[in-house]
């Protein structure tokens, strides 16, 4: 979890932080699953078109991975444009 998240705990009882850093940590892992689930829902749409056989064919396996890695590579580009503008923000004020 980011340090700068729990900065903002320090006032809070210990009991009151623990709950904060579970419901987080929560949060957390409830958006990685999503980002999951729609980088596997996108790429097996888009790539799997002939269910002849148990496993992938060559060609829907490349798209498969060429896929992830766009989705994957443009979800860390927003994340670290949000990273720039929250830091920006943050300096603003």
């Amino acid at each position: 979890m980011d340090k700068n998240m729990l900065a903002g705990l320090e006032g809070l009882p210990d009991e009151d932080k623990a709950r904060m850093t579970s419901m987080i940590d929560h949060l957390q892992l409830r958006d990685s699953l999503r980002m999951y689930n729609s980088l596997v829902e996108r790429c097996f749409n888009d790539c799997v078109d002939n269910f002849t056989r148990k496993t992938l064919q060559k060609q829907e396996e490349t798209c498969v991975m060429r896929c992830a890695e766009k989705f994957l590579k443009h979800s860390m580009r927003v994340g670290m444009r949000f990273a720039e503008l929250n830091t920006q923000a943050a300096t603003q004020d």
